[in-house]
């Protein structure tokens, strides 16, 4: 067992980090028109800073910039996508907790137009993030899959007029997404992930009868997304590594659905064109870990063992006696180890503390060091 020198890494994280109170003070302040576009990118460009040096203090070959310019780690982008725009109607989303149930009331989307893209979405964003990375370190970009865009609306979200047959659609979408792809790997990036949590939600009969509400056939709606990902991927520039993140949602540490990967293991595993898998392993609401029995030779599974969703440490031996576990269904030479989900996915974070934060990422790369050397 060796430590890796590309990614995924055997001690990496999934993107999103905790907001310091100044971004969130200057995000407020600017809604609020007390400060002006450029003071807000000066306390972000600082901010950024200071979070790619902890990543590189808790020893982190990977780092990201937090999202730390984001609201929320998928619909930022989403709308920047031509011939997307915001709904005046409201999503409901209910999470839930150990406290009880958690309503969260987003923006929807709406088709009115071709998909297409105009320009590299976050092609700012990594441009910075790549300046300041330590050497030692790979600069990692997240962006929403594809798939995130019909789940957050259904064939309802998009015009019967634009796209009488969805099939265009997805077809539209899958271009945007490889010139995207292909902007971000122009501009030097090798380390590209398309977070996903459609392919998780599904797990859960719940999320498989809204997806039949919304249009969709619930029993293959996984594999349509696997498609248009696989299409978007197709031509990818040489050198960049791709995974992919399922989580059943993370808001304020609640979470949306539940199961084990049973329903989409298959298609997951073996269908979908990327390198490696983030997937959350955090608790009994992700199942065992007996799909992992389907991922070939050749790929990888970032374990995401540790909870972003509560500040309690977790030790290094109860990391070790699980990834021993999943090496029963999978190499552990295939097997890498992070946090299950970010620890902020929204601009609000989820209830942990900075410090927690930092215990939690210095506890990966100590657990990754004592298991592969």
């Amino acid at each position: 067992m060796t430590q890796r020198t590309t990614p995924p890494f055997r001690a990496d994280h999934v993107g999103s980090l905790l907001r310091p109170a100044e971004l969130h003070e200057a995000r407020e302040n600017f809604a609020k028109g007390v400060i002006s576009a450029a003071d807000l990118r000066a306390v972000e460009d600082n901010a950024i800073r200071e979070v790619v040096e902890l990543q590189h203090a808790a020893g982190l070959q990977s780092a990201t910039d937090g999202e730390f310019r984001r609201a929320t780690w998928h619909m930022d982008f989403i709308y920047q996508l031509h011939g997307i725009a915001k709904s005046t109607e409201k999503l409901h989303v209910t999470f839930h907790n150990a406290a009880g149930d958690l309503d969260w009331s987003p923006a929807g989307l709406r088709v009115h137009e071709k998909v297409g893209l105009d320009g590299v979405i976050f092609g700012e964003h990594f441009e910075f993030l790549k300046s300041i990375v330590d050497p030692s370190q790979t600069p990692k970009q997240t962006i929403p899959s594809p798939s995130m865009v019909y789940y957050r609306g259904g064939r309802a979200a998009v015009s019967e007029s634009v796209y009488p047959d969805l099939e265009e659609f997805y077809t539209d979408l899958a271009a945007a997404y490889a010139k995207e792809i292909a902007g971000m790997a122009a501009l030097g990036c090798t380390y590209l992930q398309l977070d996903d949590t459609s392919l998780a939600y599904l797990n859960d009969p719940a999320q498989r009868e809204l997806v039949a509400k919304m249009g969709g056939d619930p029993d293959k709606q996984h594999v349509r997304n696997i498609k248009t990902m696989n299409a978007a991927l197709a031509g990818r520039p040489e050198g960049l590594t791709v995974t992919t993140h399922l989580c059943r949602g993370n808001f304020r540490s609640s979470w949306v659905a539940e199961g084990g990967y049973d329903f989409v293991a298959d298609a997951l595993f073996n269908e979908l064109n990327v390198d490696g898998y983030f997937l959350e392993f955090d608790d009994e609401r992700s199942g065992g870990f007996e799909p992992l029995r389907f991922v070939p030779k050749g790929k990888f599974v970032v374990l995401g063992l540790m909870t972003t969703k509560r500040g309690e440490l977790e030790s290094v031996d109860s990391l070790r006696q699980r990834l021993d576990a999943a090496a029963k269904y999978v190499d552990l030479d295939q097997l890498c180890l992070s946090p299950q989900c970010g620890f902020s996915s929204t601009e609000e974070g989820n209830d942990l503390t900075q410090d927690q934060q930092k215990a939690k990422l210095e506890r990966i790369v100590e657990t990754a060091a004592l298991v592969w050397g």
